[in-house]
Order: structure tokens, then sequence, then C-alpha cells
């Protein structure tokens, strides 16, 4: 007969929807009473045997099961299970996508969505937190009659926020229903409202769970005889432990096995090998496992082994290993030029790649691990080619200490826990920066400004005529001409001093004095208020056609200076 294994069900969601006390509520454990802030830390994972199931099942004798149990991966919110891996496709065979039916979609739900529809993973979403829909009251332990008994408005309540769910959903090409009005699961999403709390929906989310495994799945549950697994977390302690999920075959101690890298496979020996208990997160030491399974093992060799690397029984087949590795692409594609990228682990990283990728977004550099300062030189090395390109992407990553200590503005770090957040942030900088870039490359063709002249600090009246200013908009600089209110040609700007130095401009906000050689102050300026730079007509068109970069001060300094043309009888518009 043929052996299937557990189902790997990976439960995510955005930040605090719930996915842990889900889980508490299947598992019937309180985890989450644990954690820091009632948020999970780390990936963990939880196995529960079919014993558990029947017995959390117990109304419904009627159920055939075929499955040995599930093994529950939980993961926080900012991993979005993009770390579970395996090649070729997902770590999971199925996934809870926990949804808070009073919040709906959030950013780390849309990273989840993204995911799921890029790994094509089947999943089923739990709308959890019925019971803080107000006035909610549990009346059945059948959800279908639960939902049905509430009270008019509270019904009305539940339908409009499921309603509004679907129709995000729908948004992202998914056709959702609630799972009792499902008639084919291979093309609608089953949406199981439930509480964690309260187990309300919990025992329908596990038939759905189990439904789906036992009628779809069940050839690519089938054992095979290789051992393969992915390092879910390499462990630094007194001793290196590597924690990983078995995914297939069985392992034994002291078997060989062949852990992928972005070089050479890294070949070592088990030796010591444990699996998880059932309903907890403690191990116990085996000399041999079967998949599907959370394991912790220690090698003989742990230099190099990096979290979310692939690993495989080795035979003496090293060629055909790296040829394996090969064609199921742990190697990280590059372009000539862009961006540098780092995360947490290697899912972590194909997750960035994938979704930059799709944004059309280069990169130059990608790896494993923090912010170091080999990723600080590539990023100054951009900056003198292309500005826009000297960004450190970090998800979930930090700088390394070195990193810390240097120092150079057009350097720009993005952290996030979010990819989402990270892309946007990078857009957000390189619009920003392009623009700057932009606006650097007009005014220096001609430098925009207006300025208040301050009768009161009249320095010398001639050769040259030295008196205060404020800049009222955009930027002073030597050498540009100066105009009046009138159109008319006044001088050259000679020098600009603040505080008696010498300065190469001066900026909106700034009082500071100038010197206006070939004029005598009481003669030409003694009436004048306001001075403006004088600009050439097709510097005028190039700021009008990029005004989008202008200040507001800026665009009215613009406006007023087409103004003073009109009255010279030269017609500009902005």
């Amino acid at each position: 007969m043929m052996q299937i294994r557990q189902p790997i069900v990976t439960v995510a969601g955005h930040v605090d929807h719930g996915k842990t006390t889900i889980l508490d509520s299947i598992r019937k454990t309180k985890v989450v009473e644990t954690e820091a802030g009632g948020i999970t830390q780390k990936i963990s994972f939880t196995k529960v045997p079919i014993e558990i199931i029947k017995k959390r099942l117990d109304t419904n004798k009627d159920i055939k099961l075929e499955i040995p149990g599930f093994l529950f991966i939980d993961t926080p919110g900012h991993a979005a299970f993009s770390h579970l891996r395996k090649r070729g496709g997902s770590l999971a065979d199925l996934a809870i996508l926990v949804i808070d039916i009073n919040e709906g979609i959030m950013p780390q739900t849309k990273e989840v969505i993204e995911l799921l529809k890029i790994n094509k993973i089947p999943f089923v979403i739990a709308l959890n937190k019925i019971d803080n829909i107000s006035g909610w009251r549990k009346q059945s332990d059948n959800l279908k009659e639960n939902i049905e008994k509430q009270v008019v408005n509270v019904k009305n309540d539940f339908q409009e926020k499921f309603l509004t769910l679907i129709g995000s959903l729908h948004y992202y090409g998914f056709n959702a229903k609630l799972f009792y009005e499902i008639n084919d699961f291979t093309r609608e999403i089953a949406l199981v409202p439930c509480s964690g709390k309260t187990e309300e929906g919990i025992n329908e989310l596990i038939l759905i769970l189990i439904g789906l495994s036992q009628k779809f799945l069940k050839e690519s549950l089938k054992l095979s005889k290789e051992a393969k697994g992915v390092i879910l977390e390499v462990k630094k302690e007194k001793l290196t432990y590597l924690e990983s999920i078995l995914y297939d075959g069985n392992l034994k101690i002291n078997d060989e096995i062949a852990i992928a890298s972005f070089s050479e496979p890294i070949v070592t020996k088990i030796r010591v090998l444990e699996e998880i208990l059932p309903l907890s997160n403690k191990f116990k030491s085996v000399k041999e496992t079967t998949a599907a399974n959370g394991i912790r093992i220690q090698t003989t060799n742990s230099l190099d082994i990096l979290p979310g690397m692939p690993f495989t029984i080795f035979k003496n087949n090293l060629e055909e290993i790296k040829k394996e590795f090969k064609k199921e692409g742990v190697e990280i594609r590059t372009d000539k030029q862009g961006i540098i990228i780092k995360a947490d682990s290697l899912g972590s990283l194909e997750a960035l790649i994938t979704m930059l990728k799709q944004s059309n977004i280069k990169i130059i550099s990608a790896g494993i691990g923090n912010i170091n300062k080999k990723d600080f030189i590539s990023a100054e090395t951009n900056l003198k080619e292309d500005p826009l390109n000297a960004v450190i992407l970090g998800f979930n990553v930090e700088e390394d200490d070195e990193v810390k200590m240097l120092k150079n503005p057009g350097v720009k770090i993005i952290k996030d826990l979010v990819i989402y957040k990270l892309i946007e942030n990078l857009f957000k900088f390189q619009e920003e920066k392009g623009n700057e870039i932009k606006k650097e490359k007009l005014t220096s063709l001609a430098p925009l400004c207006r300025l208040s002249v301050l009768h009161q600090y009249v320095f010398r009246n001639s050769n040259p005529a030295v008196f205060g200013v404020r800049v009222d908009a955009g930027k002073l600089k030597p050498n540009i001409n100066l105009i009046n209110d009138d159109g008319k040609s006044i001088a050259k700007v000679k020098s600009i001093q603040e505080q008696n130095h010498s300065i190469n401009e001066a900026e909106k906000g700034k009082e500071v004095a100038i010197s206006l050689p070939g004029i005598m102050f009481d003669r030409v300026l003694k009436d004048v208020d306001y001075l403006y730079s004088e600009i050439s007509e097709s510097q005028f068109k190039q700021f009008k056609k990029n005004k989008e970069i202008l200040t507001s001060d800026e665009l009215a300094v613009l406006q007023k200076i087409a103004q003073i043309k009109r009255k010279t009888k030269v017609t500009w518009g902005v």
C-alpha cells in the first residue's frame, strides 16, 4: 500500500491577525501566551498526529482519515512564509491565510497573497476574530447554524465584512465563497469564519484541510526513499544546530547529506538527529525519522551553511546532486547594474528577487545575512555610476557594526520586515532622488531665486555695492544675473557672504550679504524691494517642462518672471 506523509501546512498572514491563536486552538496549546507581545518571533513547527485530530473531530465519526496527521508551520508576520521554499516550489503543501474579518486585507496579507500566487500553493482562508464583531454570540457548535442564529444587525455586519473581503480577493484574481457554498474547490477559495479564541469554526477549518489533502494532494504526499529537506534556521549556541523540515523520505543518524550553497554543495555527516515531539516545541533524540517532520540536526561540518538552503541524502553522487541543485535553481542571477539586496534566508531572497523583477528593478548583488562592508562599498561604487542604484535593500536583516560606522549620505540603506514596504520605499527614494538630480541639473544651468532686499543692511554703496538680502525662494549662487520687477538687468552677483565667510550658495530662508559690481546702491536699488534671477527663454521652458519638481515658492518665482517678461513685451507662459 502506498505510504503517504503528513501534509505540511503553513499558517501565514498579517501580524496580529491571530495565526498562532488559531494554531493553539487546533493543537489545544497556549503558545501565544508565551510569545513576546503575543507576536510570533520566529518560524516554528508543530506535529499534530491523526489521533489528536480524531479526538478533535469526535462528533464526525463517519469521516475516513487517510493522512497520518499534519505538520503545521507558524511564521512571524514579517516572514510571510517566504523562507519556506524547497527546490522547484514551495515547502508548503497547503496554506492557511489568516485574515482578521474586522481589518480585512493589510500590507502583509497582500504580500502573502502574492507569494501564494507565485508559488501556486492551494490555500484556505481563516476569517478570524468573528467574536470581535459587535454583538456576536456563540450559539451553536455548528458554524453555519451559529452564523444563521445571530441577531439581524450582527448578521448584516458579518455579511458586509465578508462580502467586502470577497471583493478585495477578486481584485487579486481569486473567487472566494463561504466554505459551505462551494461546489468546486479547484476553482474557488474556501472562506472559513472562525475564532481562535472561542474555537468557533476551528473544526470546520480542520475538515476543509483534511478534505483538500485527501482529495487533491495524495499523489504529492507519496513518500519516496530519498531524504530531502530544507534548513530553516542555523542556531549557534554552544553547538550549532540546524533546525530543518524533512519533507520527503527517511533520514538516519550517521547518514551523509549534501546541503546546497551558492558554490559547491556542502557534504557532511549527521552526528545528532532529533525530531519534534507532537504538540510541543521540544525535541527528542532518535536514530531514524520519516517525513514530514520538524527535525534538529548537528553535523560534522556546519561552516557556511545558510538558512533556506535545501539538502538531500548523499550517496557518493556529488555530480548528480550538483546538476540537480543547479537545475532546480540554487543560484542567484544578477544584472550588470542595479541595487544591492540582502535577506535572512534563501527563500526570503528568492521572494524579494521575484517581486523586484516584477517591478523591473535591476539587481547587481544579492546575498544572505546582515549588510556588511562589502555591500556598502558596492553601493558607493554605484553612487559614481548611477546614484539611483546606490541602495541596499535589507529584508529582516541589520547592518554589521562596521557598516554603522561608515558614513556616506549618498548611500541609502532601506530595511523592513515586509517586502511590499521595502519596494514601496525603494520607489519613493528613487523618485525623490531622481527629482533631486533633475533639479540640480536645472539649477546648475540657471539657479532660480527671488531675493528680498534688506535696506537696513547696506555695507557699501558702490565699487562694489555690498548689502543684505533674504532668499525667499530657490537658491542664490555667485555669477547669476539679477533683474528687478521691471525686467531691468541690475548686475551679476560677484560673491555671497554669511557671517564674514564666503559661501557658494544660499538656500531659502538664509539672510546673507551679496556684492554687485558696477552699480551704486542708493541710485539703482533705493526703491527696489525684490530681485530675481535672470533666465533665458530656453531655460524657462526647461523649468516649465519639469515644474512638478519645483516647490510652490519656486513655481511662484517662475510665474513672476513670466509676468516680468510680459511687461517687456516677451510672452512666456507657465
